[in-house]
């Protein structure tokens, strides 16, 4: 099948690893993958088992669901539970753990809370129950923006008043200046995120090299895609350059999709702030609608709260999203944290690093010691 079989080939991933041991030597190298696809990659087909020991992958900020704290998912929480509304989200955030439980609890409570594919499904929704106010819960970085742009664009072309977005988008370029800037890591590379550049391309990650001094190298989801990307780090670092490189040219274009890129301004606009889990506040790092879009804005229609709340004591998920510890260091994870009963975001999320550690096996510290201690 072409681009898949090709970049699943044994004996070409066998001739990567051993260009990459030779290129990494005795010094020890860490990357972070940025975007949580990545991990699941990673960790589905066991490419921390082939790679020499002197490189290291530590897991980024790149999961959509992982970021949106706890107060935001409250908020949805009691959008859901206002009388009159279908409150419609993607699967992946119907089991994320508020204060006062999950959208799915919320729903076996009363609350008419539904599944959807897309946001245009909630928007037929909307058209087929002109009676009722329906929500959607919009999350994701500028990779799913583009298709909640559109639909609030077909909203006002057709004229469906009882349509409300939540808008919880955020964008990926200040999460990764903030962990630059976090005294709590020391990285030699980024492998930059596929699904987000084919959006906005790669120029926006220009600051990484020139202003920080790292190269950044925007990678696909197969493993040799990986394995490729590590390898032109190396190079990079070999060779004393340090710049973009783009090993997912058959899909990202260096100035990224002009059309999306153009109804993303139509019409979002940045907030002045947003919190993210585990990194705080950050400065223009979310979107919010447009003031010509407030009739379709639920922040403008309802109440919400919008109050903050702590994560649980024992959630280090903002420690995992940083690429601070790994997940099996947290001291709930696989035990009191688990996909049927999690307490954190990362557990629960289809690309949350914590959920690919526990779904593939990587369960405790002495097991990714013992294979460290083979690869070397």
């Amino acid at each position: 099948m072409k681009f898949v079989d090709e970049y699943r080939d044994p004996a070409a991933a066998r001739a990567l690893v051993a260009e990459i041991a030779a290129l990494a030597g005795d010094r020890h190298h860490k990357f972070m993958e940025v975007c949580g696809g990545h991990t699941h990659t990673i960790y589905r087909h066991g490419i921390e088992h082939v790679l020499p020991s002197t490189v290291e992958l530590v897991h980024g900020p790149g999961c959509p669901v992982c970021v949106i704290p706890m107060g935001r998912v409250d908020d949805g929480i009691a959008l859901a539970e206002t009388p009159g509304v279908i409150f419609t989200s993607f699967g992946d955030m119907m089991r994320v753990p508020g204060s006062r439980g999950s959208l799915l609890e919320a729903k076996a409570r009363g609350a008419d809370v539904r599944f959807v594919y897309s946001p245009l499904d909630a928007l037929r929704i909307a058209r087929d129950s002109p009676e009722r106010t329906v929500v959607f819960f919009a999350v994701g970085f500028e990779t799913t923006a583009p298709s909640t742009a559109i639909t609030l664009l077909k909203a006002r072309v057709d004229g469906i008043t009882n349509f409300r977005v939540f808008c919880n988008h955020v964008t990926i370029v200040p999460p990764i200046k903030a962990i630059l800037e976090s005294p709590d890591l020391r990285l030699d590379g980024f492998l930059g995120p596929g699904h987000v550049s084919t959006v906005v391309g790669n120029r926006p990650y220009r600051f990484v090299p020139e202003v920080y001094g790292k190269p950044l190298v925007t990678a696909g989801f197969e493993p040799l895609d990986i394995l490729q990307a590590i390898h032109m780090l190396l190079l990079q670092l070999r060779d004393g350059r340090c710049e973009v490189e783009n090993q997912y040219r058959r899909v990202v274009a260096d100035e990224g999709n002009p059309k999306a890129l153009e109804i993303l301004a139509q019409v979002f606009e940045l907030r002045p702030h947003f919190e993210w889990r585990g990194l705080g506040f950050i400065s223009q790092s979310a979107l919010k609608l447009r003031p010509e879009f407030a009739a379709w804005d639920a922040e403008v229609t309802f109440d919400v709260p919008g109050v903050r709340v702590a994560d649980p004591k024992a959630c280090q998920c903002g420690e995992v999203l940083k690429g601070v510890i790994k997940p099996w260091e947290c001291k709930v994870f696989g035990t009191a944290c688990t996909p049927e009963t999690p307490i954190g975001t990362c557990m629960v999320s289809s690309e949350g690093a914590c959920a690919a550690y526990y779904n593939f096996g990587r369960l405790h510290r002495e097991v990714s010691v013992s294979l460290s201690g083979r690869r070397s």
